[in-house]
């Protein structure tokens, strides 16, 4: 138990997406090389669906806590959960997806609890009966492994797609342990009013396909253009800085060293120059399709295939290609 490695089963009121499942291939890695289990914990208002998915796709034994405090998404009142569990059974380390509600949970729990928290983590592995942990830095130029030397759990949120998706096996089941942990509303600073959902909401880290547009692009209406191929392909539309601080598309958008870190099988920059400060957001995509009318952009260099020409001319070409192919 001491040494078990917990991956924390991330959720949206209920609404299960199996990227929340990720972690435990790399969990069930890490557990191997200490010779123990990779278990799930998950917290919220009804748990069983969660807990039954967390078994299929790998975990030994989910640890949950429910009640009617969390049926609606409160970092502070998860936290507190969190930290009770980690604190009761001490696991070897605690994995959170890096979302903003998963490092959310994962650096207040750290908080709360006294220990080292390692951020956006896209390395894991055990070395000297320790789990190094490794990280991107200086825009994702150059790496840093780190080691927490204080006791245990070791809390670590990891990159989304940072590692390949296991398969899910429904003939598995895991056992579940249900923690009673009182928490009233009284008991928490906050209190949720409600939750507005952006007009504009766009989920650029489980995307498989992203059509990301740039300053190249000249204006908003090429977005539209953008928006066509993606729609087409079942994918989403990024943008870098420059277009967003133009205002030629809502921040939502934005891939890069401050906005989204994305990793989709295919990246397609459009009019985007490959400034170190995008790169560091989509340059672990699994393949990088760069169009520019300039054959010296730094682009190149990180694309997969390079297109030099008008984004204009190219993509609608690309558009009309796909449809018959899709079509088909």
């Amino acid at each position: 138990m001491a040494n078990d490695v917990w991956v924390y089963i991330e959720h949206k009121d209920g609404d299960i997406t199996p990227m929340s499942f990720e972690l435990l291939g790399i969990g069930k890695q890490l557990a191997d090389g200490f010779g123990s289990s990779v278990c799930a914990f998950v917290i919220g208002d009804k748990v069983d669906d969660l807990a039954k998915e967390a078994g299929a796709f790998g975990a030994t034994k989910v640890y949950a806590v429910e009640g009617d405090v969390f049926k609606g998404f409160r970092g502070e009142a998860y936290a507190k959960a969190a930290a009770f569990l980690l604190e009761k059974y001490k696991p070897e380390i605690a994995l959170f997806r890096a979302t903003s509600m998963g490092t959310d949970v994962a650096a207040a729990a750290a908080a709360q609890l006294g220990f080292g928290l390692c951020t956006d983590t896209i390395g894991l592995a055990v070395d000297g009966g320790k789990v190094k942990m490794t990280r991107a830095a200086f825009g994702g130029n150059y790496s840093v492994s780190v080691v927490n030397e204080k006791a245990a759990p070791q809390i670590a949120t990891v990159r989304p797609k940072a590692f390949a998706m296991g398969a899910k096996d429904a003939s598995k089941s895991a056992e579940v342990v249900k923690e009673s942990f009182a928490l009233a509303d009284a008991d928490l600073a906050t209190k949720v009013v409600e939750f507005i959902k952006s007009a504009t909401a766009v989920n650029l880290v489980e995307a498989d396909i992203i059509v990301s547009g740039g300053r190249g692009l000249g204006s908003d209406a090429g977005f539209a253009m953008l928006q066509e191929l993606a729609d087409l392909l079942g994918g989403a539309v990024g943008a870098s800085r420059a277009a967003v601080d133009s205002e030629w598309i809502p921040y939502e958008h934005q891939v890069g060293q401050t906005g989204k870190t994305v990793k989709p099988k295919i990246y397609i920059a459009c009019g985007i120059s490959g400034a170190i400060q995008h790169l560091a957001g989509m340059r672990t995509s699994d393949c990088i399709v760069a169009i520019n009318k300039d054959p010296d952009a730094p682009i190149f260099k990180a694309a997969s295939f390079g297109i030099v020409g008008d984004y204009k001319e190219i993509v609608p070409k690309m558009i009309e290609k796909f449809k018959g192919k899709l079509n088909k």
